[in-house]
């Protein structure tokens, strides 16, 4: 099972992002993470889905995606595309172990954005791995909350959302 990442360009409707997700649900495939948000054109959203699957499922599900009314354009994304994700993370500390999970947070390039006398909560972002990495390492220290907005990619290069609407070869 590989990972692989989908944008899905979509009108700025209501209603639209209901319709790709019961795609997903009516041909059962799973999905490891979703982020939307309008695009630089208001008109259009972009659907950002992480997913696992082969070659196959892949395929079949792009299909899929393409016959649907609202969608303007399926992109695969490439495996250099540029990713990101954003944590908060909420970790207990006392006396002996502050400094290091502060000293953590730093090489992360995490950013305290709460903290009381007994536990504070850092906001990390970088790559999904980057994530990981930081999460196994607060787990000895009592990881108390965390959230996780996930992926948002973008590929390489200078085509814009328009060249990439206007392709009609979706």
């Amino acid at each position: 099972m590989n990972k692989f990442v989908i944008a899905v360009y979509v009108d700025n409707k209501f209603g639209v992002l209901t319709r790709v997700t019961s795609m997903f649900t009516r041909r059962g495939f799973n999905i490891d993470a979703l982020t939307v948000g309008e695009t630089e054109c208001p008109e259009y959203s972009r659907i950002t889905i992480c997913l696992s699957g082969d070659g196959y499922a892949r395929e079949q599900l792009i299909n899929q995606l393409r016959k649907l009314h609202n969608v303007k354009k399926v992109v695969v994304l490439k495996d250099d595309s540029i990713k990101r994700e954003l944590m908060l993370i909420k970790v207990g500390y006392d006396s002996q172990t502050r400094a290091e999970i502060l000293a953590a947070s730093d090489v992360y390039r995490g950013k305290v954005i709460d903290y009381t006398t007994d536990e504070m909560c850092i906001e990390v972002t970088g790559d999904p791995s980057k994530i990981d990495a930081f999460i196994k390492l607060m787990i000895p220290y009592g990881i108390i909350e965390m959230c996780r907005t996930g992926i948002v990619a973008l590929d390489r290069g200078n085509v814009t959302l328009l060249d990439r609407i206007k392709d009609k070869t979706k």
